[in-house]
């Protein structure tokens, strides 16, 4: 088995796990075109990336975990992978707007590019993209509703040191 996707139940919503044996490929929050398992076990290096993967997102969920220790196997352009790793720095409890982002890459100019960068980001939650909101403070927008994007925000303002 090359790819496999476990759905995560969570209280947020179905969050759907896709893992190769190098990584985690995505978290999303629709049914993904790859082998679904109905349980998540250690055999292989796939359901051991999905296992870790899955624990970790539900400890993030209840409030007991800040960052991520995850092998991660994404895809993307050259800008949306350097998008990413400046998503990757926002701290847990924080938000930049799409501009602070745009000029943490060093192209000031880029928003808009960043923000489809951002829409794009196949690993969310994992890769904070629910922590970039618009300049004017309001949400923005997010890839599961901005009503899941509030519950993210908060749970992190709860659990900020």
């Amino acid at each position: 088995m090359d790819l496999a996707q476990y759905a995560l139940n969570t209280e947020i919503g179905t969050v759907y796990l896709v893992a190769s044996k190098k990584g985690l490929k995505s978290v999303l929050f629709c049914k993904q075109s790859v082998p679904m398992l109905s349980k998540l076990g250690l055999s292989n290096e796939v359901e051991k990336n999905l296992s870790i993967a899955a624990t970790q997102l539900e400890e993030y969920l209840r409030g007991k975990r800040k960052n991520f220790e995850l092998k991660l196997d994404v895809e993307g352009t050259p800008f949306q992978r350097l998008v990413w790793k400046e998503l990757a720095k926002i701290p847990f409890g924080k938000t930049l707007s799409y501009k602070d982002v745009a000029k943490g890459i060093a192209n000031p100019k880029a928003v808009r590019a960043v923000g489809t960068a951002n829409g794009r980001n196949p690993l969310c939650i994992i890769v904070p993209c629910h922590r970039v909101i618009a300049a004017n403070g309001t949400l923005g927008g997010y890839i599961a509703g901005l009503g899941v994007k509030k519950k993210l925000l908060d749970l992190e303002s709860a659990n900020a040191l």
